[in-house]
Parts: structure tokens; sequence; C-alpha cells
């Protein structure tokens, strides 16, 4: 069943008077009963300690729907401008496992550069064991990294017991279908965030978002991969993505909602190379967005990078969320932090969904998003349907 109106709360900060009223903006609009409204007094800052979101965020919100009746009707939060974006790190370089391996790092490498690179057995040994550490410490810097997105938290709020280092899978993600759950689906929950450079744009993307559901998105859907389609069995990685990134243009063009262009080049798209742009997918520009678009009222896209939403504040930042916002778009997604590629919700799956034109903005994120309790950032109102179903031809 789509996501409604009466199952989603909003959160709101009391030291941002301008993000309460867009609150009580959004709540009007669409029907949702001022009940479902929690104010918070929050850092009126876009970073927060994890003291901070435990005590002022987490534990009020856990409170809030531990007395909504029944306990199941809230399937979504809606953060709203004012609130936090991202938790601030922990430093866990310091840790006596992670000295140790760094250490015996230090001394392979000194090692290997005294040994003639030969395939003897010792210098063979010494690779290997040198590999083998560096894939340790990889391993315990995702496992370690407390860098989060307010909103990836919040998704398993509900899951007290769910650990806080790393991603946890998200039972809801189409890809890890008939896999054992880390956390249940009861105890998840769909968050979004209305939030950009101002609160103007705030309000401008609310608007937007109902004027454009009125008659359907329409202009032109570009995605930027960086290879030609492969068909092969095995990708991974890069090359996975940028293959979903092809299936995805090819979902969008069954619908024949949009004019579908793709461009395989290693090159992006440049200025006025994409006008009427509907719906983007591409990459990759590490934080430094390229203004290839004349955007279309309603528009939805997101580009694959490492630090796009770092910051929505930040005066002169060219990370793609601020900047799409600021070029007009309506929905947007990126992480607060490095993520991993295999951390973004898959093209095919998120645009090929939200093109059929049945389930919500937040529910085709859902369910095309790996992980939660990671870094990833869904910009938008969470109930936003931009097509009108259509059958396909």
């Amino acid at each position: 069943m789509s996501l409604e109106s009466a199952e989603i709360m909003i959160v709101a900060n009391r030291q941002s008077p301008e993000g309460v009223e867009l609150a009580r903006y959004y709540a009007r609009k669409r029907g949702i009963p001022t009940s479902q409204l929690l104010v918070l007094d929050l850092p009126a800052k876009e970073t927060c300690g994890r003291h901070d979101y435990e005590r002022k965020i987490a534990t009020p919100v856990r409170e809030y729907l531990a007395h909504v009746s029944p306990s199941w009707r809230i399937r979504c939060i809606v953060l709203v401008y004012g609130v936090p974006l991202r938790i601030r790190p922990v430093n866990t370089d310091q840790a006596p496992d992670v000295r140790e391996f760094k250490a015996r790092r230090r001394i392979l490498s000194e090692r290997i550069e005294n040994q003639a690179k030969t395939d003897t057995p010792t210098y063979l040994k010494l690779t290997e064991e040198l590999e083998s550490v560096r894939h340790h410490l990889k391993q315990l810097k995702v496992t370690r990294d407390r860098v989060a997105s307010v909103d990836s938290e919040l998704t398993v709020v509900r899951a007290t017991s769910a650990p806080v280092d790393g991603w946890i899978e998200n039972p809801f993600y189409l890809g890890f279908r008939n896999r054992p759950q880390a956390v249940p689906r009861a105890d998840v929950l769909m968050v979004s965030r209305l939030d950009g450079p101002t609160a103007t744009s705030v309000k401008r993307i609310i608007d937007d978002t109902l004027s454009t559901e009125k008659k359907g998105l329409a202009g032109n859907a570009y995605f930027d991969a960086r290879w030609p389609v492969d068909d092969s069995a095995t990708l991974s990685g890069y090359t996975l993505y940028d293959q979903s990134i092809h299936r995805a243009a090819e979902r969008v063009r069954k619908y024949k909602h949009l004019s579908v262009r793709v461009d395989a080049s290693p090159g992006l798209f440049q200025h006025g190379q994409c006008p009427d742009a509907a719906l983007y997918c591409g990459w990759y520009s590490l934080a430094k967005y390229v203004d290839a678009f004349a955007w279309r009222k309603g528009a939805i896209g997101y580009h694959i990078a490492s630090s796009e939403c770092t910051t929505l504040k930040k005066k002169n930042s060219q990370v793609w969320c601020k900047r799409m916002i600021e070029e007009g778009v309506c929905a947007t997604v990126g992480p607060v932090g490095e993520p991993y590629v295999q951390a973004f919700p898959m093209p095919e799956v998120f645009f090929g969904y939200l093109t059929e034109g049945i389930l919500s903005l937040a529910e085709c994120y859902m369910i095309s998003l790996p992980f939660l309790s990671w870094k990833m950032v869904l910009i938008g109102d969470p109930l936003y349907h931009p097509f009108i179903p259509r059958a396909l031809n």
C-alpha cells in the first residue's frame, strides 16, 4: 500500500523558527495532523555529536513513537529545515587493533621495499601478508565508521539493539530478498528530508511537488554512464552501478513518460546539453556540480559521488545536492561522507519504480537502498508521485 499522509510524523527544530513554520506549512498542504509534528530543541548546526543525536533526537523520537496508537501507524519521518544533517565522527585511529595493523603495514612495506622484486618465496609471502593487513584495515574502517546521516540512523531508531558502527542491510532492499534480516522490517522507518540552502528553497520544493503531481512530470531523462552496455554476469562496484544506469534508462523508456538520453562516454554532460531535465542519474564529479541542466519543475535526480550531501548550507559549496536544489530540483539523494558506491540507491530500481507511478518517492528510495544506519540522505517530499500510473504498451 502506498504511503499516506496519516503515516507520517514531522520533526522540526525549535531553534529554527523558519523550519517550524515550514513544518506546519507542509502539514497543512498534505493534511498531516498537527499531533504528528514533533518540535525538538536541537543544535542549530548541520552537524551534531553522537551524544546529542542519541539524547536530543533519537530518544524523543522513540518516546513519541511508543505513544502513537496504533504503534505501527507511523511509517515515515520527515525532517525539516533546521534539523541537523550529519553525526560527527568518532576518531577510531587510536584503537589498539587499528594501531597494531597500521604498525604491521608499515613494517611490511619497509621490508618489501628492501627486497628485490622477484618471485622468491619470501617476497611473495610479504606481499600476500601486506595485502591481508590492508584488507583488515579497510574492514575496520567500514565497521567502525561513525560518520552517519541523522536520516539514515533514524531509519532504525525503533531497533534499539541495532549496532551503531557500520552499515546495516536494509530488509526492504529488493536486492536482499530471501536473505536473513539484520533488522526486522517492522522496526524500519522511511526517512526523508525537506531541506535546502534556504527556507525559500524548501517552500519551493513543497509547492513545486504539489503542482507537478496535478499533471505529471514531463521533459527529458538524462543518464550519464561511463562505459557501453556490458551484459556480463560478474559485474561489481563501479561497473555494476554503471550498467544499472543503462538499465534505469531502459526502464524509463518502457513507460514512455519522458524522452530518454544516455551518454556512455567517459566525460560528463556539459553546460547547455540537458534542456528540460526531469530525471537525472550520473557520475563522477566529486563535490563539483556541472551546470549542464535546465531543470523542469518537479525534477528528480542524483549524482553518484562520495561527498554530495556533506552540506546543504555552506555558501560556496559545489556539492551536487545543494547545487541541484539551488537550480530547481524537487528531490535528490546524496551521502554525508564516503559511503562506498554499493551504498547508493540502485538506479534501475529507483527510477524504474518511480516512473511506474504506483509507489511514492520514499518507497522507491527504500526498496532501492542497500544499507541503513549509514550515510545516505533523501531530500524531497516522501509522498511525491511525479508520474501518473501508465500501462506498458
